[in-house]
Parts: structure tokens; C-alpha cells; sequence
């Protein structure tokens, strides 16, 4: 992926952090760009947008090492992961009458994205299209580096579907194509069905207030730099994370403002009368 030149302002991490990074998260190309504040992280992401067609997501992880496979798939035997993937039906069994207005019988992609948004294991995996939320969710383990992960949606699309034309799916116009997905069992498989960048329905203030877009994966569970030749990731060192949460609540990205429930704000809230 080419990127411009960013100003001296920023400069690299040390040889020996970044071999370190680079190992812990080799499923990515990682980038050399040292993270001290929100205007360096906007400097060094803002080099990605070379093209203004493009589209990228992000996805931040406190903790460098952490592939990008979903809760589902992350399970070490196929039998319990056999019991997560199963237990959507289950979800949609108890849960359908207490939301008014629940997916239709038919609609189990949002049925999979509603129970993703509530914390049951699934093929989904959560990115953004907000730099600044991004940064948020890797900025919450102070005590271990973190890394902002960037794709091109279309680019992973086109090359897991072999099209060269498709873009980000929608559930409802590209429903054949999701369904395959839904219908897979627990088995990995090096030459199955490889990660797909879909488009949900916003229809929640969560997913709406964080920008949420989702990968559903396939056969081939955690998703790569093979799979995504875009892929890459930005080091956000343990020691740069509480300036930057500070940063990013200045500027209106915290628990408060991405996480819309009450005991998120209640939390917020008792943060600043602890204050001293």
C-alpha cells in the first residue's frame, strides 16, 4: 500500500521495539510511524488516503498480539465452536419478543449483527469507519502496546470473491453470497471461503455513534495479509495511551460518547467526580 511522506513531526520507533511488534503482529504489514499524540495519529493515517475513492475501516486492539478472528472461531475445539455458531438460534428463541422490532424470520444476518452487538460469539468481526474510535479501543490496556489496524473493504472483497468489480456487500442485495457463510459449520479450512467486508444495517445507536462496519469470516478463520494484501497496522506504544485517551476525550471520542447506554454514561460521569 502506498503511503506519502509524513512531516518530521513524527518520527520511528526503535529497531528493537519494532522487530518485537512486527513478530507479535506479522498477520499485518506494520508501520515504523512512533503515535505520541492525536495529531501525529491523524498525520500518519491521513498518508493512507492517497486516493479519494478509497475506502478504508479500521479496528483497534489494546493488545498488539490479537489476530483478527472472530469470538466464534477463537474457541480451540470444532465441537465448541460447533455450540457457538448454533447458538444464534437459541438467542433469536428467547430474545425475539423483547425487541419491538425485531429481524424478520428470514433475516439472519441481522439477527447474527444484533446478537454480535449484545457479545454472543460469532463470524463477525467488529471495525469502524472512525479513525478516532479506533485509536479509543487500542488505547484501553495501558500495560501492553497497542495496534490500529487498516484495510480496504473493496480490496479484501475483490479478492475473496475473485471479482475484480464487487464491492462491500450488503445483506440484502448480496444475501446469496452471506448466506454460504451463515450455512458453514466449525472446521477450518485453508482452502475454504476466506473473509468477506460487509456493510451492516444501522440500527442501533451503538453501531450508529461508533460508525461499525463488520468482516464475516469463513473457512479460513483469522483474517491476514494474505487474505488482504492492504491490511496493515500502526504500533500505539503502552506509554502514549493515556495522553491519547485524554486527547480523545477532548475532542468528543470516549466511553460516554461511543457506548450510548446508560451504565457507559453513568461510568463517564462517576470518572469525573473522582477526579481530584
Amino acid at each position: 500500500m502506498p503511503l506519502r511522506p509524513v512531516s518530521k513531526s513524527s518520527d520511528f520507533i526503535d529497531a528493537a521495539t519494532y522487530r518485537r511488534l512486527e513478530r507479535e503482529a506479522g498477520f499485518s504489514k506494520v508501520l515504523k510511524n512512533r503515535v505520541r499524540s492525536l495529531s501525529e495519529y491523524l498525520e500518519v493515517l491521513d498518508a493512507l488516503f492517497v486516493d479519494p475513492a478509497d475506502i478504508f475501516w479500521f479496528r483497534g486492539h489494546d493488545n498488539a498480539k490479537w489476530k483478527l478472528c472472530p469470538s466464534a472461531l477463537r474457541y480451540r475445539t470444532g465441537q465448541t465452536r460447533h455450540k457457538a455458531i448454533l447458538s444464534l438460534a437459541e438467542f433469536r428463541r428467547i430474545q425475539e419478543y423483547r425487541f419491538p422490532k425485531a429481524p424478520g424470520p428470514k433475516e439472519t444476518f441481522k439477527w447474527l449483527q444484533l446478537a454480535q452487538h449484545y457479545g454472543l460469539p460469532t463470524r463477525l468481526l467488529d471495525w469502524t469507519q472512525s479513525l478516532t474510535t479506533a485509536l479509543y479501543f487500542a488505547c484501553q490496556n495501558n500495560r501492553v502496546d497497542g495496534m490500529v489496524l487498516a484495510i480496504k473493504p473493496r480490496d479484501l472483497n475483490r479478492m475473496s470473491l475473485d471479482k475484480s468489480t464487487v464491492d462491500v456487500l450488503d445483506p440484502e442485495e448480496d444475501a446469496e453470497i452471506i448466506q454460504k457463510y451463515l450455512d458453514l459449520g466449525p472446521d477450518e479450512r485453508v482452502d475454504g471461503l476466506r473473509t468477506v467486508a460487509v456493510r451492516p444495517a444501522w440500527n442501533s445507536d451503538r453501531i450508529i455513534m461508533q460508525q461499525g462496519m463488520f468482516t464475516l469470516h469463513g473457512e479460513q478463520f483469522a483474517l491476514d495479509k494474505e487474505q488482504a494484501p492492504s491490511l496493515i497496522g500502526l504500533p500505539i506504544l503502552k506509554e502514549s495511551k493515556p495522553q491519547l485517551l485524554y486527547q480523545l476525550e477532548r475532542v468528543g471520542t470516549g466511553e460516554m460518547f461511543i457506548f450510548p447506554e446508560p451504565e457507559h454514561i453513568c461510568n463517564h460521569l462517576k470518572r469525573k467526580i473522582e477526579m481530584p
